[in-house]
């Protein structure tokens, strides 16, 4: 491996500690912003067990941003792969500001619709959310000037037995988010 090669790749698991906010940039680019906690889990010097919660910011663009606008709500359990970008910034009263966060290329559903229903929050994703991956094909995850939306594709689900209502219903192509 050369000197010069370098790695920026985040993989993280985590539940949503808020819902995602939706925006559009100037020129037209759709950005969605929200928040996961991870969790770790250790044993103590002491021999006590300890908890551990970072709270980590969450970026996507375009197509993706969309998605996960439209599928994830706070509490939702996701799998998110991307890479880490620091962004600093003069506040109108003249304080410099920094942040980290993770934009995000790749996004998985981890928790299945049903899981999430038995939860206080409010989901509606529809059957194609349940345990989908959705990613952004060019890779870095931030607009280019004059790029189309990437395409994004769902995960291979193992079949589930279908009731009679969801067997006669006929889904148009053009009506999927995805």
């Amino acid at each position: 491996m050369s000197s010069r090669a370098s790695l920026n790749k985040v993989l993280l698991i985590g539940n949503l500690t808020r819902d995602p906010e939706l925006r559009y940039t100037p020129s037209g680019a759709a950005v969605c912003t929200f928040g996961i906690a991870t969790n770790r889990y250790y044993v103590a010097s002491d021999g006590q067990k300890k908890e551990e919660t970072e709270f980590i910011k969450i970026v996507s663009w375009n197509k993706l941003a969309e998605l996960c606008s439209q599928l994830l709500a706070k509490g939702r359990k996701v799998y998110v792969e991307g890479r880490l970008q620091t962004r600093s910034w003069e506040t109108p009263d003249g304080q410099n500001r920094q942040t980290t966060e993770v934009v995000i290329d790749d996004m998985r559903i981890l928790d299945s619709k049903r899981d999430f229903e038995g939860s206080d929050e409010e989901y509606s994703g529809g059957p194609a959310a349940d345990e989908a991956d959705f990613s952004q094909a060019e890779g870095n995850g931030a607009p280019e000037k004059g790029a189309k939306n990437s395409k994004t594709k769902p995960a291979k689900k193992e079949s589930a037995p279908k009731k009679k209502e969801e067997e006669d219903e006929k889904v148009d192509l053009d009506d999927l988010p995805f």
